[in-house]
């Protein structure tokens, strides 16, 4: 008489929520070597979410400033002449620029040859890299400059001993603020300090300069006359074509001698150096975010050699290869995941205190913060695949002999 066998009970199937408690407990028995681990994980991903967020705030900064000051702002200055001595403009460059159809105003400074000191006792060698410039009255409406402290030159003040100071000169000369009673030695007499200007982005010359009447430096410091830097606010839509023109208009009959710049060329110049360090940096954060992956792959192997006694004993009680594999599958993406999770908000805040520090707005990429946690789980995955294998492969027989 045959029998017939029994079926084999079929095991017991695990929900995703069982999966990621029982890989959970195991995290939980272990609390400071999880900790280790994800500090790991975390320094990795606060180092990459903190290099993209400081430079989109930088950028953000950049982006909000020339909004402010405006990108249709090109300076014309005289180069070299053809004999290879100094050039200069035409006395009339300024109007002859004024006359181009899309320019919206223009305006001119000129260097002097006149230094100036806190008071007439102070040695002549140290001038303390202070230029001294003739200005026209209507400078600040074209650069975009602002007053911090009394005003600017007018018509009366522009032909009198009056000068207005830029901000690293007002700090260098140790003038906090103007009026009738400050008064620097300028040119071998002393001038009266009308105004304090705020610092200027696009025209950083005037943060370091002192800046007298047109008239005045003519009469006063013998100022020939001849601009040294004309400023040209063009319309936003013609700002090549003007920038084309600038220089055969400034001086026609040598425009081989002229220099036109557009100053915020500069500043996007200085971004595009910054982003430069940026993916050095991010570099060095992803050679972090693989030794930490390399120290949860470390973590989860010992894991398993410490626990074959619980990994026999859920065999002998019916738990298959596979539900060991995804148990410390699971067990090494929960721990990348609270690492990357640490590391995003450790790269946040590190982006927001630096960006406050530096006045910026603070803005971190959505994208970066996903990324984040995605490369977290992506090292996580990588790192248990061998010990959860490994641990899947264990015999329930062995592994509790061994335990």
């Amino acid at each position: 008489m045959s029998t017939v066998a029994p079926p084999r009970p079929k095991p017991a199937r695990l929900s995703p929520a069982d999966v990621v408690r029982v890989g959970g407990s195991g995290l939980r028995s272990r609390p400071m070597r999880v900790f280790l681990s994800a500090l790991g994980i975390a320094i990795g991903i606060a180092a990459m979410i903190g290099v993209v967020g400081i430079s989109t705030s930088s950028s953000e900064e950049l982006n909000r400033k020339l909004n402010a000051l405006g990108t249709n702002l090109l300076t014309v200055s005289p180069g070299q002449s053809f004999g290879g001595g100094n050039a200069h403009l035409p006395q009339e460059a300024v109007e002859m620029v004024g006359a181009i159809g899309p320019v919206e105003s223009v305006s001119a400074i000129g260097k002097t040859e006149a230094k100036v000191y806190r008071n007439d006792h102070v040695p002549q060698e140290q001038t303390g890299g202070i230029g001294v410039y003739a200005a026209r009255i209507d400078l600040p409406a074209t650069v975009g400059a602002e007053i911090v402290d009394g005003q600017w030159l007018n018509d009366a003040s522009a032909r009198y001993p009056a000068v207005v100071l830029g901000p690293e000169a007002a700090k260098q000369l140790a003038v906090h603020t103007s009026g009738p009673d400050t008064q620097v030695w300028l040119g071998g007499r002393w001038f009266t300090v009308v105004g304090i200007l705020a610092p200027t982005g696009l025209a950083p010359e005037l943060d370091s300069g002192a800046l007298v009447g047109w008239p005045a430096a003519e009469q006063e410091l013998g100022f020939d006359g001849y601009a040294t830097t004309v400023y040209t606010r063009a319309e936003q839509s013609a700002v090549a074509d003007v920038q084309a023109v600038l220089g055969a208009t400034a001086n026609p009959e040598d425009p081989s001698s002229v220099e036109v710049s557009r100053p915020s060329d500069a500043l996007a110049a200085k971004e595009a150096t910054d982003d430069t360090l940026s993916g050095l940096l991010l570099g060095l954060g992803g050679v972090a975010l693989l030794v930490g992956g390399v120290g949860v792959a470390n973590t989860m192997v010992i894991s398993v050699l410490e626990r074959r006694a619980e990994i026999g004993l859920r065999r002998s009680l019916g738990a298959t290869r596979g539900q060991i594999r995804t148990q410390f599958l699971c067990e090494s993406l929960l721990l990348s995941a609270l690492g990357g999770v640490g590391g995003v908000l450790l790269g946040i805040g590190v982006t927001a205190g630096y960006a406050t520090y530096q006045g910026w707005p603070t803005v971190v990429p959505a994208w970066a913060m996903a990324g984040g946690v995605g490369a977290t789980l992506v090292i996580g995955g990588l790192a248990g695949i061998y010990p959860a294998v490994r641990a899947a492969r264990l015999p329930p027989t062995e592994a509790l002999a061994a335990a």
